[in-house]
């Protein structure tokens, strides 16, 4: 079977997605699973079959397709793999090593974030929308997105059956992470649907909001680190409200 290295290095040059996490993951994923270093539980069983049901999706079958609607779904299916991952990572149910390879999805597919259709509400959380001339949206690297599909839906599938429900799992340990960001983070809460909420994350001991921030990672905790001293865990964020913001790793 051809490394994740193989895949996505080719797909790419130069890159125009963050694909640096993804390669990496992939890699790893395929590793261990190949060497049962890895079995995956239940949980990340179900969250990979739920991507792969995204990421083999076939394109709706239409009548009378324009290249106009073509576009548009397929656009569509990127978009609904992206927040399907989001989901399942946000969920907080899935192992470490589940969740560092989604949360490498995740990145490669920021650009479908809000193309084609934009989340309901104003509020709710912009993630990788791309800035063209004027402040237009520039358009979604469709082609790029789309050649990560083989090679992820090959990984997934594999997730998705690895353990059968008498099959113990074994989960391997995933190093944690720390990097710096200096910048605002915003927690965003829905308190009805289609309503949403967002607020600006402060330090609880001094009120600072910009950082720089020492943001730590286990992958089951986050912690937020002040220039003043103070580490908090109750800062309320979704996990892909930290990582998706962070630079490409």
């Amino acid at each position: 079977m051809t490394s994740g290295h193989e895949i996505l290095g080719a797909a790419f040059d130069p890159r125009p997605l963050q694909t640096r996490a993804l390669t990496r993951e992939v890699g790893r994923a395929r590793q261990l699973l190949a060497a049962s270093g890895w079995r995956p539980a239940e949980a990340d069983s179900e969250a990979a079959a739920a991507v792969l049901t995204r990421l083999a999706a076939p394109l709706p079958a239409r009548r009378a397709a324009t290249a106009r609607t073509l576009a548009t779904d397929r656009d569509r299916r990127l978009q609904r793999i992206l927040r399907t991952t989001i989901h399942h990572l946000d969920a907080g149910t899935v192992s470490p090593p589940a969740a560092a390879l989604l949360a490498a999805v995740a990145r490669a597919f920021l650009p479908w974030h809000a193309t084609p259709n934009p989340p309901r509400a104003a509020a709710a959380p912009r993630y990788g929308s791309q800035a063209g001339p004027a402040g237009s949206l520039a358009a979604p690297l469709t082609e790029a997105g789309e050649a990560l599909l083989p090679d992820l839906i090959a990984l997934f599938a594999v997730l998705a059956s690895a353990s059968p429900p008498e099959t113990a799992p074994v989960t391997p340990p995933v190093d944690p992470w720390q990097v710096r960001y200096a910048g605002r983070f915003r927690r965003y809460e829905r308190p009805a649907f289609g309503v949403w909420t967002a607020e600006t994350v402060g330090c609880p001991a001094c009120g600072a909001q910009v950082g720089p921030w020492t943001v730590t990672c286990d992958w089951r905790l986050l912690s937020l680190g002040c220039p003043c001293g103070a580490v908090t865990y109750e800062h309320g964020l979704a996990f892909s409200e930290v990582w998706l913001l962070l630079p490409d790793t």
